[in-house]
Protein backbone atom coordinates (compact mmCIF):
# COMPACT_ATOMS: atom_id res chain seq x y z
CA UNK A 1 0.00 0.00 0.00
CA UNK A 2 1.15 3.06 -0.80
CA UNK A 3 1.40 6.12 1.71
CA UNK A 4 1.07 9.43 0.34
CA UNK A 5 2.61 12.06 2.97
CA UNK A 6 0.67 15.20 2.71
CA UNK A 7 3.17 18.56 2.43
CA UNK A 8 3.80 21.07 4.88
CA UNK A 9 1.21 23.92 4.69
CA UNK A 10 3.32 27.02 3.80
CA UNK A 11 3.41 29.54 6.80
CA UNK A 12 1.28 33.02 6.18
CA UNK A 13 4.78 34.66 5.96
CA UNK A 14 6.20 32.43 3.28
CA UNK A 15 3.34 32.90 0.99
CA UNK A 16 3.21 36.43 1.41
CA UNK A 17 7.13 36.76 0.23
CA UNK A 18 6.33 34.17 -2.37
CA UNK A 19 3.45 36.43 -3.76
CA UNK A 20 5.22 38.97 -5.51
CA UNK A 21 6.99 42.77 -5.14
CA UNK A 22 6.85 43.41 -1.00
CA UNK A 23 6.16 47.70 -1.23
CA UNK A 24 4.62 49.22 1.36
CA UNK A 25 1.23 48.18 0.31
CA UNK A 26 1.63 44.95 0.68
CA UNK A 27 2.82 45.22 4.20
CA UNK A 28 -0.02 47.31 4.95
CA UNK A 29 -1.99 44.67 4.19
CA UNK A 30 -0.56 41.70 5.18
CA UNK A 31 -0.21 43.46 8.39
CA UNK A 32 -3.90 44.49 8.23
CA UNK A 33 -4.83 40.97 7.40
CA UNK A 34 -3.39 39.13 10.67
CA UNK A 35 -2.48 38.80 14.22
CA UNK A 36 0.33 38.79 15.26
CA UNK A 37 2.16 36.78 17.01
CA UNK A 38 0.53 34.67 14.00
CA UNK A 39 0.35 31.07 15.48
CA UNK A 40 0.09 28.30 13.06
CA UNK A 41 0.03 25.04 14.09
CA UNK A 42 3.32 25.07 16.22
CA UNK A 43 4.55 27.87 14.54
CA UNK A 44 4.75 31.36 16.18
CA UNK A 45 5.47 34.42 13.43
CA UNK A 46 6.70 37.66 15.02
CA UNK A 47 6.89 40.83 13.39
CA UNK A 48 8.06 44.26 13.68
CA UNK A 49 7.77 47.44 11.62
CA UNK A 50 10.02 50.51 11.91
CA UNK A 51 13.49 52.12 11.79
CA UNK A 52 16.30 49.78 12.80
CA UNK A 53 19.55 48.30 12.42
CA UNK A 54 19.00 44.67 13.88
CA UNK A 55 15.59 43.28 15.60
CA UNK A 56 15.69 40.34 17.80
CA UNK A 57 13.68 38.59 20.44
CA UNK A 58 14.34 38.69 23.95
CA UNK A 59 13.01 36.33 25.93
CA UNK A 60 13.01 33.89 28.88
CA UNK A 61 12.96 30.15 27.53
CA UNK A 62 15.34 28.22 29.32
CA UNK A 63 17.46 26.54 26.77
CA UNK A 64 16.89 28.49 23.95
CA UNK A 65 18.75 31.08 23.14
CA UNK A 66 18.14 34.11 24.19
CA UNK A 67 18.28 36.43 21.97
CA UNK A 68 16.96 35.51 18.19
CA UNK A 69 17.31 37.40 15.15
CA UNK A 70 14.36 38.81 13.23
CA UNK A 71 14.52 39.15 8.96
CA UNK A 72 14.57 42.14 7.29
CA UNK A 73 12.55 42.44 4.41
CA UNK A 74 14.61 43.26 1.51
CA UNK A 75 15.11 47.07 2.56
CA UNK A 76 11.82 47.74 3.56
CA UNK A 77 11.25 48.38 7.66
CA UNK A 78 9.32 45.32 7.79
CA UNK A 79 10.81 42.49 10.11
CA UNK A 80 9.75 38.99 11.06
CA UNK A 81 10.83 35.91 12.71
CA UNK A 82 9.45 32.42 13.02
CA UNK A 83 10.28 30.42 16.48
CA UNK A 84 8.44 26.91 17.45
CA UNK A 85 5.83 27.30 19.90
CA UNK A 86 4.65 24.40 21.35
CA UNK A 87 1.02 24.00 21.87
CA UNK A 88 -0.89 24.99 25.44
CA UNK A 89 2.86 27.34 25.40
CA UNK A 90 3.06 30.81 27.31
CA UNK A 91 5.96 32.50 26.65
CA UNK A 92 6.88 36.52 28.21
CA UNK A 93 9.47 37.97 25.61
CA UNK A 94 10.21 41.64 24.49
CA UNK A 95 11.47 42.76 21.39
CA UNK A 96 15.08 44.36 20.85
CA UNK A 97 15.89 47.23 18.59
CA UNK A 98 19.40 48.08 17.93
CA UNK A 99 19.74 51.23 15.94
CA UNK A 100 23.04 52.97 15.80
CA UNK A 101 24.72 50.99 18.13
CA UNK A 102 22.10 51.31 21.00
CA UNK A 103 20.26 48.43 21.65
CA UNK A 104 16.29 49.32 23.15
CA UNK A 105 13.71 46.77 24.86
CA UNK A 106 9.85 47.36 23.69
CA UNK A 107 6.88 45.44 23.87
CA UNK A 108 5.48 44.47 20.80
CA UNK A 109 3.39 47.12 19.57
CA UNK A 110 1.94 44.66 17.44
CA UNK A 111 0.56 42.60 19.93
CA UNK A 112 -1.96 43.77 22.86
CA UNK A 113 -1.67 41.16 25.72
CA UNK A 114 0.41 42.01 28.39
CA UNK A 115 1.50 40.44 31.71
CA UNK A 116 2.67 42.49 34.64
CA UNK A 117 5.72 42.41 37.55
CA UNK A 118 7.32 43.63 40.11
CA UNK A 119 9.80 44.96 36.71
CA UNK A 120 6.64 46.16 34.49
CA UNK A 121 5.78 44.55 31.64
CA UNK A 122 6.26 41.79 28.91
CA UNK A 123 4.52 40.80 25.86
CA UNK A 124 3.17 37.28 25.92
CA UNK A 125 3.06 34.88 22.72
CA UNK A 126 -0.15 32.13 23.65
CA UNK A 127 1.01 28.81 21.58
CA UNK A 128 -2.36 26.94 20.04
CA UNK A 129 -4.84 25.81 22.78
CA UNK A 130 -3.39 28.03 25.59
CA UNK A 131 -6.76 29.94 27.17
CA UNK A 132 -6.46 32.59 30.10
CA UNK A 133 -8.85 30.45 32.58
CA UNK A 134 -11.95 32.21 33.44
CA UNK A 135 -11.63 31.13 37.26
CA UNK A 136 -9.27 33.80 37.00
CA UNK A 137 -11.45 36.60 35.42
CA UNK A 138 -13.85 38.43 37.34
CA UNK A 139 -16.64 36.88 37.95
CA UNK A 140 -20.17 39.09 38.78
CA UNK A 141 -21.74 35.93 40.57
CA UNK A 142 -19.17 35.43 42.91
CA UNK A 143 -19.43 37.11 45.90
CA UNK A 144 -16.46 39.14 46.83
CA UNK A 145 -14.32 38.46 50.43
CA UNK A 146 -12.99 41.72 52.41
CA UNK A 147 -9.47 42.47 53.16
CA UNK A 148 -8.34 43.45 56.37
CA UNK A 149 -4.74 45.05 56.86
CA UNK A 150 -2.23 44.44 60.18
CA UNK A 151 0.32 45.25 61.46
CA UNK A 152 2.57 42.95 63.85
CA UNK A 153 5.15 44.67 66.48
CA UNK A 154 7.96 43.06 68.20
CA UNK A 155 8.75 40.12 65.58
CA UNK A 156 12.28 38.96 64.97
CA UNK A 157 11.95 41.19 61.94
CA UNK A 158 10.63 43.83 63.41
CA UNK A 159 7.21 45.47 62.39
CA UNK A 160 5.50 43.70 60.22
CA UNK A 161 2.44 44.23 57.84
CA UNK A 162 0.11 41.42 56.76
CA UNK A 163 -2.98 41.34 54.64
CA UNK A 164 -5.84 39.23 55.78
CA UNK A 165 -8.20 37.97 53.09
CA UNK A 166 -11.59 36.50 54.51
CA UNK A 167 -13.77 34.79 52.48
CA UNK A 168 -17.63 35.79 51.37
CA UNK A 169 -20.29 35.11 54.20
CA UNK A 170 -16.97 35.17 56.42
CA UNK A 171 -18.69 34.08 60.38
CA UNK A 172 -17.29 34.12 63.95
CA UNK A 173 -19.47 30.83 64.26
CA UNK A 174 -17.45 28.74 62.27
CA UNK A 175 -14.05 27.69 61.34
CA UNK A 176 -11.49 27.89 58.92
CA UNK A 177 -8.09 26.71 57.33
CA UNK A 178 -5.56 29.16 57.17
CA UNK A 179 -3.10 30.26 53.92
CA UNK A 180 -0.11 31.81 54.16
CA UNK A 181 1.06 33.66 51.51
CA UNK A 182 4.94 34.70 51.18
CA UNK A 183 5.28 37.61 48.94
CA UNK A 184 1.25 38.37 49.17
CA UNK A 185 0.79 41.68 47.69
CA UNK A 186 2.80 40.03 44.63
CA UNK A 187 0.03 37.68 44.32
CA UNK A 188 -2.93 39.84 44.75
CA UNK A 189 -1.16 42.66 42.15
CA UNK A 190 0.23 40.18 39.40
CA UNK A 191 -1.62 36.31 40.16
CA UNK A 192 -4.91 37.61 40.64
CA UNK A 193 -5.18 35.98 44.07
CA UNK A 194 -8.15 37.70 45.60
CA UNK A 195 -10.14 36.90 42.70
CA UNK A 196 -9.13 33.64 42.40
CA UNK A 197 -10.19 32.93 45.75
CA UNK A 198 -13.05 34.47 45.18
CA UNK A 199 -13.75 32.53 42.46
CA UNK A 200 -12.94 29.24 43.36
CA UNK A 201 -14.78 29.26 46.61
CA UNK A 202 -17.89 30.23 44.76
CA UNK A 203 -17.38 27.43 42.87
CA UNK A 204 -17.44 24.97 45.55
CA UNK A 205 -14.22 23.86 44.02
CA UNK A 206 -11.96 25.65 47.07
CA UNK A 207 -12.63 25.64 51.34
CA UNK A 208 -13.71 28.62 52.49
CA UNK A 209 -10.31 30.03 53.86
CA UNK A 210 -9.05 32.92 55.49
CA UNK A 211 -5.86 33.91 53.89
CA UNK A 212 -2.34 35.98 56.11
CA UNK A 213 -0.40 37.75 52.87
CA UNK A 214 2.96 39.09 54.04
CA UNK A 215 4.90 41.33 52.61
CA UNK A 216 8.80 41.15 52.65
CA UNK A 217 11.35 43.77 53.37
CA UNK A 218 14.13 42.30 52.01
CA UNK A 219 13.05 38.51 50.38
CA UNK A 220 16.39 37.77 49.67
CA UNK A 221 17.89 38.40 52.83
CA UNK A 222 14.70 36.88 54.91
CA UNK A 223 13.76 34.18 52.57
CA UNK A 224 16.30 31.36 52.17
CA UNK A 225 16.25 29.51 55.74
CA UNK A 226 16.09 32.62 57.89
CA UNK A 227 15.86 31.50 61.53
CA UNK A 228 14.19 35.24 62.14
CA UNK A 229 11.88 34.20 59.27
CA UNK A 230 10.83 31.67 60.57
CA UNK A 231 10.54 32.59 63.92
CA UNK A 232 8.25 35.06 62.25
CA UNK A 233 5.57 32.91 60.78
CA UNK A 234 5.38 30.20 63.47
CA UNK A 235 5.88 32.46 66.39
CA UNK A 236 4.47 35.36 65.56
CA UNK A 237 2.00 35.41 62.61
CA UNK A 238 0.56 32.21 63.08
CA UNK A 239 -0.63 33.03 67.04
CA UNK A 240 -1.98 36.28 66.05
CA UNK A 241 -4.08 34.71 63.19
CA UNK A 242 -5.31 32.19 65.40
CA UNK A 243 -5.94 34.65 68.02
CA UNK A 244 -7.66 36.94 66.10
CA UNK A 245 -9.75 34.87 63.64
CA UNK A 246 -11.56 31.14 63.83
CA UNK A 247 -9.31 28.98 62.33
CA UNK A 248 -9.05 24.72 62.64
CA UNK A 249 -5.98 24.61 65.27
CA UNK A 250 -4.16 21.64 63.39
CA UNK A 251 -1.79 21.28 60.80
CA UNK A 252 -3.94 19.79 58.32
CA UNK A 253 -5.51 23.29 58.25
CA UNK A 254 -2.49 25.37 57.93
CA UNK A 255 -0.87 25.79 55.02
CA UNK A 256 2.11 28.01 54.11
CA UNK A 257 2.48 29.42 49.94
CA UNK A 258 5.28 30.65 47.76
CA UNK A 259 6.59 31.36 44.46
CA UNK A 260 10.48 31.51 44.00
CA UNK A 261 12.39 32.38 46.86
CA UNK A 262 9.00 32.35 48.69
CA UNK A 263 9.13 28.61 47.84
CA UNK A 264 12.02 28.38 49.47
CA UNK A 265 10.84 30.22 52.40
CA UNK A 266 8.02 28.12 52.92
CA UNK A 267 9.53 24.53 52.84
CA UNK A 268 12.07 25.59 55.39
CA UNK A 269 10.26 27.36 57.78
CA UNK A 270 8.10 24.23 57.99
CA UNK A 271 11.48 22.38 58.15
CA UNK A 272 12.42 24.22 61.05
CA UNK A 273 8.96 24.07 62.48
CA UNK A 274 7.76 19.94 61.86
CA UNK A 275 4.70 18.86 62.80
CA UNK A 276 3.19 22.63 62.30
CA UNK A 277 2.18 23.28 59.10
CA UNK A 278 0.41 19.84 57.59
CA UNK A 279 0.30 21.91 53.74
CA UNK A 280 2.45 23.34 51.78
CA UNK A 281 1.76 25.12 47.98
CA UNK A 282 5.71 25.27 46.16
CA UNK A 283 5.86 27.12 42.81
CA UNK A 284 8.56 26.87 41.26
CA UNK A 285 10.42 27.04 44.11
CA UNK A 286 14.47 28.33 43.94
CA UNK A 287 15.61 25.05 45.16
CA UNK A 288 19.34 25.26 43.94
CA UNK A 289 21.54 22.49 45.27
CA UNK A 290 24.99 20.99 44.67
CA UNK A 291 26.14 17.44 44.22
CA UNK A 292 29.84 18.38 43.80
CA UNK A 293 31.77 21.34 43.76
CA UNK A 294 30.16 24.76 43.99
CA UNK A 295 26.84 26.22 42.70
CA UNK A 296 26.42 28.25 39.59
CA UNK A 297 23.99 30.83 40.28
CA UNK A 298 26.09 32.78 42.28
CA UNK A 299 26.12 34.93 45.56
CA UNK A 300 22.37 35.54 45.99
CA UNK A 301 21.69 31.69 46.24
CA UNK A 302 24.67 30.68 48.21
CA UNK A 303 22.51 30.03 51.90
CA UNK A 304 19.58 28.66 49.50
CA UNK A 305 22.17 26.24 48.23
CA UNK A 306 23.62 25.22 51.91
CA UNK A 307 19.89 25.54 52.99
CA UNK A 308 18.61 22.77 50.14
CA UNK A 309 21.75 20.11 50.46
CA UNK A 310 21.05 20.50 54.25
CA UNK A 311 17.57 19.45 53.79
CA UNK A 312 18.35 16.47 51.16
CA UNK A 313 20.45 15.06 53.52
CA UNK A 314 18.03 15.18 56.21
CA UNK A 315 14.86 16.43 55.36
CA UNK A 316 12.64 14.73 57.97
CA UNK A 317 9.09 14.89 57.41
CA UNK A 318 8.40 18.92 57.16
CA UNK A 319 4.62 18.95 56.42
CA UNK A 320 2.14 16.25 55.42
CA UNK A 321 0.89 16.91 51.67
CA UNK A 322 2.84 18.81 49.21
CA UNK A 323 2.16 20.37 45.99
CA UNK A 324 4.32 21.84 43.53
CA UNK A 325 4.65 23.42 40.19
CA UNK A 326 7.17 24.57 37.54
CA UNK A 327 7.58 25.60 34.23
CA UNK A 328 9.27 23.67 31.57
CA UNK A 329 10.60 26.53 30.06
CA UNK A 330 12.32 27.74 33.12
CA UNK A 331 16.45 27.22 34.86
CA UNK A 332 14.61 25.57 37.71
CA UNK A 333 13.03 22.89 36.42
CA UNK A 334 15.78 20.49 36.81
CA UNK A 335 15.96 21.15 40.52
CA UNK A 336 11.96 20.76 41.54
CA UNK A 337 11.77 17.82 38.97
CA UNK A 338 14.85 16.59 41.56
CA UNK A 339 13.12 17.36 44.26
CA UNK A 340 9.57 15.49 44.13
CA UNK A 341 11.22 11.95 44.90
CA UNK A 342 13.15 12.94 48.04
CA UNK A 343 9.80 14.47 49.17
CA UNK A 344 8.00 11.58 48.37
CA UNK A 345 10.59 9.38 50.49
CA UNK A 346 9.61 11.11 53.33
CA UNK A 347 5.79 9.33 53.28
CA UNK A 348 4.21 13.22 52.35
CA UNK A 349 1.68 12.98 50.37
CA UNK A 350 3.29 14.80 46.81
CA UNK A 351 1.65 16.16 44.20
CA UNK A 352 3.79 17.78 41.05
CA UNK A 353 2.38 19.68 38.43
CA UNK A 354 4.36 20.84 34.94
CA UNK A 355 3.64 23.78 32.17
CA UNK A 356 4.99 25.17 29.35
CA UNK A 357 5.74 28.24 30.90
CA UNK A 358 8.49 30.40 32.58
CA UNK A 359 9.09 31.85 35.86
CA UNK A 360 6.71 34.28 36.36
CA UNK A 361 3.55 35.48 38.07
CA UNK A 362 1.37 34.15 35.26
CA UNK A 363 2.44 30.82 35.43
CA UNK A 364 1.87 30.67 39.00
CA UNK A 365 -1.47 32.11 38.68
CA UNK A 366 -2.55 29.54 36.55
CA UNK A 367 -1.56 27.11 38.69
CA UNK A 368 -2.99 28.22 41.50
CA UNK A 369 -6.78 25.45 41.02
CA UNK A 370 -5.16 22.70 40.92
CA UNK A 371 -2.82 23.33 44.02
CA UNK A 372 -5.10 25.11 46.22
CA UNK A 373 -8.44 22.69 45.33
CA UNK A 374 -6.12 19.93 45.99
CA UNK A 375 -4.72 21.05 49.25
CA UNK A 376 -8.18 22.48 50.54
CA UNK A 377 -10.96 20.66 48.34
CA UNK A 378 -14.53 22.21 48.64
CA UNK A 379 -17.56 20.55 48.52
CA UNK A 380 -17.53 19.93 44.85
CA UNK A 381 -14.38 17.31 45.42
CA UNK A 382 -15.35 16.31 48.92
CA UNK A 383 -16.57 17.67 52.35
CA UNK A 384 -13.29 19.20 54.39
CA UNK A 385 -13.14 17.66 58.00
Amino acid sequence: MNTRLTPPTKLAIQSFLAHGPVDTAAIDKFLRSHSFPLIEGRNATFVYRGPGDQVNLRHWVFGLGSSQPFTRVGNSDFWYHTLELPPQSRVEYKLEVILGGVGTWIRDPFNPNLAHDPFGANSVAHGQGYRTPNWTEHDPEARPGSMVEASLEGTPLGTQRVSIYLPARFRESRRYPLLIVHDGGDYLRYAALKTVLDNLIHRLEVAPLVAALTHPGDRIGEYPNNPSHAAFIAEHLLPFMEKRYPLYAAPAARCLMGASFGGVASLSTAWRYPGTFGRLLLQSGSFAFTDIGESKRGPVFAKVVDFVNAFREKPGRPSDKVYLSCGTYESLIYENRSLVPLLQSTGMDVKYEEARDGHNWENWRDRLRSGLSWLFPGPLWMVYE
